[in-house]
């Protein structure tokens, strides 16, 4: 199963596949388990995510698509269940750059289970590295937040792929902004000097 160019391109913030009745988004990632077709079945899991799946149909989901397409699978698909993805979009999309630049922002997924108002935390950094680059340094000790190094679980791609590339003005004021939206939306935040 081949997926239509549009859905190949489409960043997740799209959501490509929001018009699709239940059952075909359904189908449609039965298939591209069937075919290991990593990006088709990322965009359908994001998808059931953003419509409020229960989280242990997305974490079956999640396993079966790592067992079936691992290589093929966007960087921008958590890899765990975590129910604020979709608030973490709806925040980070509020949010835009006018000016070109090296800058990236990121957001780490922070386990937060021993607390009251866990399990799941968000960190919000800026950096000129990519991403993962960034999100390894922190686990190596290099220049290290404490909350990464300690409670840093994945990075998630995918709400801030629009912020990617931006002035390093912009990439501070943004990660400031962004960090008290997403306190303000309830989330657990760290970072966002």
């Amino acid at each position: 199963m081949t997926a239509p160019l549009s859905l190949q391109a489409s960043p997740p913030a799209a959501r490509p596949l929001a018009t699709l009745p239940r059952e075909q988004l359904q189908e449609r990632l039965r298939a591209a388990l069937a075919a290991g077709e990593g990006r088709v079945g990322a965009h359908c899991i994001h998808e059931l995510w953003m419509r409020g799946e229960f989280g242990a149909n997305i974490d079956s989901a999640l396993a079966a698509l790592w067992r079936s397409a691992g290589p093929s699978i966007p960087e921008w698909l958590p890899m765990r269940y975590f129910e604020s993805l979709p608030t973490l979009y709806e925040v980070a999309l509020r949010f835009s750059a006018t000016r070109r630049g090296r800058c990236n922002l990121y957001l780490v997924l922070l386990d937060f289970e021993d607390r009251r108002r866990g399990p799941y935390g968000v960190y919000v950094g800026m950096t000129h590295h990519t991403p993962a680059q960034r999100f390894d340094q922190h686990k190596a000790g290099i220049r290290a937040a404490g909350s990464v190094l300690r409670r840093g679980l994945e990075v998630l791609t995918g709400p801030v792929l629009h912020l990617q590339g931006i002035a390093r003005a912009e990439a501070l004021r943004l990660e400031a902004q962004l960090a008290d939206a997403l306190r303000d939306a309830g989330l657990l935040v760290e970072g966002g000097h």
